[in-house]
């Protein structure tokens, strides 16, 4: 067991000795956890506090900011200042995600296409 999960463990035995868990909104319900099966478990408890801090690993960062730059040069025309700046940008994250081995269809309305044509029957 790591450093980090014998103190949390410690902490909890104390806070349930001293009652503090008694009476709480929520208590007897199952606990809806993540799956972070996918995530090493010698990582799970950095990554978990990462995420509870507002943090995504950084795949997922560039997978969001790539969707950000995708939807800003779906509304700027090319003769815009801006336009080659951020379309340099989404072509670098494109080839990081890649790398990383993520699919980047996403950015390319192919998943909303096979959507569209799943519900029309085609």
């Amino acid at each position: 067991m790591f450093l980090i999960d014998q103190w949390v463990e410690k902490h909890i035995k104390e806070a349930r000795e001293n009652g503090e868990f008694d009476n709480l909104p929520g208590a007897g319900r199952p606990l809806i956890l993540d799956d972070d099966s996918g995530i090493p478990e010698e990582l799970r408890t950095a990554y978990r506090i990462l995420k509870n801090a507002g943090y995504l690993p950084p795949e997922l960062q560039d997978r969001k900011e790539a969707i950000e730059l995708d939807h800003l040069l779906n509304v700027l025309t090319r003769d815009d200042p801006q336009f080659s700046a951020v379309e340099k940008r989404l072509k670098i994250l494109q080839l990081r995600l890649q790398q990383a081995g993520m699919n980047i269809d996403f950015l390319h309305g192919r998943y909303k296409d096979a959507l569209k044509d799943n519900f029309r029957g085609e």
